[in-house]
C-alpha cells in the first residue's frame, strides 16, 4: 500500500505553540507530498493567522470548530482528511527533520495501522521542562513504557504522537468522548478490531509538556483518575504496575509517620531512590540543576498520578 499521510493537529489557544511546530513541519527531510490539517478547537487566541503564513511551504489547511475537546478535533480531522494513514500530533511538540521518514521507513517494513513513537526534550528546553520529560519517559519513573524499546510489550500509542490508518479509524470509529487517556482507550479498541500496534524508536519528537509544576500535577493527576476507569471498562488490561505510585504515596507517609518515633529506615530507601534519581537524570541531562528538579518533578507525578489513581479507584468509579 502506497502511504499518503494526513498530519492532524488540534489546537486550543496556543498560536505560539503552532508556529513551531508549523516551522518544524516545514524543515522536514521527507521527499514526498503530505498534508497538515489544523483543527482549531474553539480558541480565544486563535492560530489562523500563523497558519497562513505557511501556506507556501506546506499544503495545509485550517479549520475552526466549536469546543469539543482534543479526540473529538482529531475525529474532525481524520474526517476530512485525504490521506490514507493520519499521524496526530499535538500542538506543543516539534519535530526531527527525519521524523515523517522515519516512520515510512518502518511501516513499509513491519506495516501496523497503528504506531507511536517516544518524546525527548529539546536543548532549547527549560530545566524544568526537560525535568518533567525525565520524570515522564525513565526507566526510574515509569518503567519506560511511554517509548523506551526494551521496557514495552504491546505498545500503547500516545496521542502527541501516534498514527492510525483510515482503516483503522473507519472500524473505530476513532477516539471516544474520554477527555483523559482517550488514546489508551483507542488502543484497547484498536486492538479488540484486530488491528496491531507498534513502536517506532525514530520517529521520537521534542515534547514540551507543562510549564509549571502545578499544571504538571493536575496532568498527572488527571492521569491517575482515568486509569480505575479505564480498568473498569477493560478489565483485561488490569495490571498492578498501576498501583504503584499509590503505593510509594502511601509508603512515603508512613515512613514519615514511623521516623517520628525513632525508625527512620523506611526513609532511608526513599532518600536511596531519589539520589537514584538525581545520578540517573544527571548522567543523561549533563546538568546538576535539572538532575535536582528531577527530584521534585519525580515526586510531584507520583503525588498526583497516586491522588488521582485512590480517588477514582474508592470514590469516582461508574457502577
Amino acid at each position: 500500500m502506497k502511504l499518503n499521510f494526513s498530519i492532524i493537529i488540534p489546537v486550543y489557544n496556543r498560536p505560539n505553540e503552532i508556529d513551531e511546530l508549523l516551522e518544524s513541519l516545514a524543515k522536514q527531510d521527507f521527499q514526498e507530498n503530505f498534508e497538515v490539517l489544523i483543527i482549531e478547537d474553539g480558541s480565544s487566541y486563535k492560530c489562523d493567522v500563523v497558519v497562513e503564513k505557511y501556506q507556501e511551504n506546506l499544503n495545509i489547511r485550517y479549520f475552526f470548530k466549536e469546543n469539543s475537546g482534543a479526540g473529538n478535533s482529531r475525529n474532525f480531522g481524520m474526517q476530512q482528511a485525504l490521506g490514507n494513514y493520519f499521524i496526530i500530533l499535538d500542538s506543543d511538540v516539534i519535530l526531527p527533520s527525519h521524523f515523517f521518514s522515519a516512520i515510512k521507513k518502518s511501516l513499509e517494513t513491519n506495516f501496523t495501522d497503528a504506531f507511536g513513537g517516544p518524546d525527548t526534550a529539546h536543548k532549547t528546553f527549560t530545566s524544568l521542562q526537560k525535568a518533567i520529560n525525565y520524570s515522564m519517559t525513565s526507566l526510574l519513573t515509569t518503567g519506560g513504557i511511554r517509548g523506551k524499546k526494551h521496557a514495552v510489550g504491546k505498545f500503547q500509542p500516545r496521542s502527541f504522537n501516534m498514527g492510525i490508518s483510515k482503516n483503522a479509524f473507519e472500524k473505530t470509529n476513532g477516539f471516544s468522548e474520554m477527555k483523559i487517556a482517550e488514546d489508551i482507550e483507542l488502543t484497547f479498541r484498536l486492538w479488540e478490531n484486530g488491528f496491531e500496534t507498534q513502536l517506532i524508536p525514530n520517529a521520537f519528537v521534542y515534547h514540551k509538556r507543562r510549564g509549571s509544576l502545578r499544571d504538571f500535577f493536575n496532568q498527572t493527576y488527571q492521569f491517575g483518575k482515568a486509569r480505575p476507569l479505564l480498568t473498569q471498562q477493560y478489565p483485561q488490561s488490569a495490571k498492578i504496575t498501576y498501583w504503584f505510585p499509590s503505593v510509594f504515596l502511601i509508603g512515603f507517609d508512613f515512613g514519615i509517620l514511623i521516623a517520628i518515633f525513632d525508625y527512620p529506615q523506611i526513609m532511608a530507601i526513599y532518600g536511596i531512590y531519589f539520589i537514584m534519581i538525581f545520578i540517573d537524570s544527571l548522567f543523561q541531562n549533563k546538568n546538576a540543576k535539572v538532575a535536582i528538579l528531577s527530584i521534585i518533578t519525580t515526586f510531584t507525578q507520583f503525588l498526583g498520578y497516586g491522588f488521582g489513581f485512590l480517588e477514582s479507584q474508592f470514590f469516582n468509579q461508574k457502577h
